[in-house]
């Protein structure tokens, strides 16, 4: 979704148009919300009540992230535009044709006032891409080959082959520094309060020229964090009792109908990433990439995203544009095709199949967005001779969804996570272009995986990830960004 389309999918968008009526009067975001920019910024992150845990050990989610980022920053982090700004690094050079990245660390303490060392920050890097290490970005991290101290000040990573996109990796609430003996991070807040919905307040930081400046915080710099389930959070919203909604996805999407919320302050994000279904079992009608692509055709991707949300757009390919391919987008055999046409192809494949009737289990999430894109995935799957049943994500099933936000900009993270269950040749042609050990090759090979993975048939796109927030007026440095990723540092104008 471009920025363009991003800022008029609200406006477009038929299951807000019952609020439209909010508007009358209004010119501006301000005008429809008149709430004064005074005492804590509320914050409801979808999602469990945060908690300050380790990537390496479990995954993050909404809350859980927004704490960990907002509590202990990394190397880099992520500005409010999704642009890379100093963490606990302060400046950095790039070397030996990208292979190897140099940080400068700037003066900077844990939460309990003990300073934070370069052995420390090496030792914490390399606990989140061990061996074993839970943490989702590990896959991704493996051409790191060391991570050494060279001076107190100064660490290196040493790659065993280039990588453009570190950076953005680096700037993952994934990769946060935390010190888990005593728990503590580095700001850029620290827990005033805790609790359920902890009360943060901005840090100390040495290394700013008026320290002094620092001790005369305003209410309004303290940020309170609510973990809720998006009724709760959008209720909130809706009653003026807080000023941010974060972490919204397709599957709350259409809860927004049911409150009286003016669409300015619906913000939709020009997210990047995966949303479609992965084939995760290859046995039976599924053992052919043929009948796997049977099944992909058949889907109205229109009708399924136009259902949800007006102006959401549909996918039929893995990756959105050429990236760091050397080749553009690989796109399947049918697209060419009327809809109509798709579906009469689909199920003469499904009459001619001799091997019993044909039952698939799809492994969705909960909510009112995932009933609808049951809805419409099941009907066309009945339609061509089909019998579905919709399942837990977590179940034993056929089909299950992939929605994720790509954390950088490089077509072998599509790839490779759309890879969940892949036959081996484009298992294969993925492993190929991780191992290249030039950019030139790396391009090269990932075109070839795109093509193997497409000939594969192992996911079935659907559309581009729905993310979406509920911002008010006094939050006006939020910004919507391809990573769909809002530091609660970056939310009003005069915060640090």
């Amino acid at each position: 979704m471009t920025n363009q389309k991003a800022e008029s999918f609200v406006r477009r968008s038929g299951l807000v148009r019952g609020a439209a009526m909010l508007l009358a009067g209004c010119v501006t975001l301000a005008g429809c919300d008149q709430r004064r920019d005074t005492g804590a910024v509320v914050v409801s992150a979808i999602g469990a009540r945060p908690e300050a845990v380790d990537a390496s050990r479990v995954a993050l989610d909404t809350p859980a992230r927004l704490l960990m980022d907002s509590t202990a920053q990394g190397l880099v982090r992520f500005d409010a535009t999704g642009q890379i700004e100093p963490g606990i690094a302060e400046r950095w050079i790039v070397i030996d044709g990208g292979m190897s990245y140099i940080f400068r660390l700037r003066e900077v303490r844990w939460s309990d006032g003990t300073p934070v060392t370069a052995a420390q920050v090496v030792a914490m890097l390399e606990r989140q891409f061990r061996t074993g290490s839970r943490n989702p970005l590990a896959p991704f991290m493996t051409a790191i080959d060391e991570i050494v101290v060279m001076t107190p000040q100064v660490i290196e990573v040493r790659l065993s082959r280039p990588r453009p996109d570190l950076l953005k990796l680096f700037a993952q609430p994934e990769l946060a520094l935390l010190r888990l003996q005593p728990v503590s991070g580095t700001g850029p807040f620290h827990i005033a309060r805790g609790g359920t919905a902890p009360l943060l307040r901005p840090a100390f930081d040495p290394g700013e020229a008026d320290p002094d400046d620092q001790h005369d915080l305003k209410a309004e710099e303290d940020v309170r964090l609510i973990g809720e389930r998006a009724a709760r959070a959008i209720a909130r919203f809706a009653h003026r009792d807080s000023d941010l909604v974060s972490g919204g996805s397709f599957v709350d999407w259409p809860l927004l109908a049911t409150a009286d919320i003016a669409p300015a302050n619906i913000r939709v994000d020009p997210a990047v990433g995966l949303f479609g279904l992965a084939i995760v079992r290859r046995d039976g009608f599924l053992a052919e990439a043929a009948n796997r692509a049977a099944i992909s055709e058949a889907i109205d991707r229109t009708a399924l995203t136009t259902a949800i949300a007006p102006a959401w757009d549909p996918a039929d390919r893995i990756l959105p544009d050429i990236l760091d391919s050397s080749s553009l987008p690989q796109v399947p055999s049918w697209s060419l095709l009327s809809q109509d046409e798709r579906r009469a192809a689909a199920r003469q494949r499904v009459a001619g199949w001799t091997g019993g009737p044909i039952a698939v289990r799809i492994a969705l999430p909960a909510g009112p967005g995932a009933t609808l894109l049951y809805a419409h995935v099941a009907a066309s799957l009945m339609a061509i001779g089909i019998t579905p049943s919709r399942v837990a994500l977590d179940a034993e099933a056929e089909l299950k969804l992939v929605d994720a936000v790509a954390p950088y900009d490089s077509a072998r993270w599509y790839l490779a996570s759309a890879c969940v269950v892949c036959g081996e040749a484009a298992q294969a042609a993925v492993e190929a272009a991780r191992e290249a050990p030039t950019l030139a090759e790396r391009s090269v090979r990932i075109a070839a995986a795109d093509a193997a993975m497409n000939e594969d048939v192992a996911f079935i796109p659907l559309a581009r990830p729905l993310r979406w927030s509920l911002v008010t007026a006094r939050l006006a440095q939020w910004q919507p960004n391809p990573r769909a990723w809002h530091p609660l540092n970056r939310l009003r104008a005069d915060t640090n």
